[in-house]
């Protein structure tokens, strides 16, 4: 199953109520960070497209520097997608592997860019969580700290939810308290659970 939902929808705090209630989660995100630590092949292979200036003063990928640069340029952002992307998928597709010889009948992939990468045929069931533009924005600005202009050009740089909702199997709106949005979670978990062969 795939969970996903544009940047500040709550789709991490959905994928922290399922991993509570005992569902293997694996985050895109996390293995992103894994694929580019410090000595592997991905950090390298970035270093070589983006030379030196891409790291930090400690030798890690300098996320913040990364992140301005690609989102203003459409060419570089696909670069780094293409060096980091295919190690994802690589090393998703093993940790799905174990999960299922461990018995798990339901396992869930965080995956935020799934439609952009055009993955979503790759699972039985996608899971969007979804919030207005404004509730986002104003997540991203408020909680995340980023000023509005680096906030809207990565809501810009994501496929627009309306398009997300009429491809997802399942929609957790989020546009209420965090409680509210666990409550909802959890009984589509639920319902999953059920549903799951």
């Amino acid at each position: 199953m795939a969970l996903t939902g544009n940047v500040a929808s709550g789709k991490s705090s959905v994928a922290e109520a399922w991993r509570e209630a005992g569902v293997p989660v694996l985050s895109a995100d996390e293995l992103a960070r894994t694929v580019v630590e410090p000595g592997s092949a991905g950090l390298a292979e970035i270093v070589r497209a983006f030379g030196p200036e891409a790291l930090g003063n400690d030798g890690e990928l300098d996320r913040a520097a990364m992140r301005e640069r690609v989102f203003q340029d459409p060419e570089a952002r696909a670069r780094l997608e293409g060096i980091i992307h295919p190690r994802i998928q690589e090393e998703r597709a093993r940790w799905v592997e174990e999960e299922r010889r461990r018995g798990s009948s339901l396992v869930v992939n965080e995956i935020p860019l799934l439609f952009e990468k055009g993955l979503e045929k790759e699972f039985d069931v996608v899971v969007l969580v979804d919030a207005s533009e404004k509730t986002r924005l104003g997540r991203m600005v408020e909680r995340r700290g980023l000023d509005e202009e680096e906030a809207r050009r990565m809501m810009a740089a994501q496929t627009p939810s309306d398009r997300k909702r009429a491809r997802a199997d399942h929609v957790l709106p989020n546009e209420g308290t965090p409680e509210e949005l666990e409550g909802a979670a959890l009984a589509l978990l639920d319902r999953l659970q059920r549903e799951a062969p």
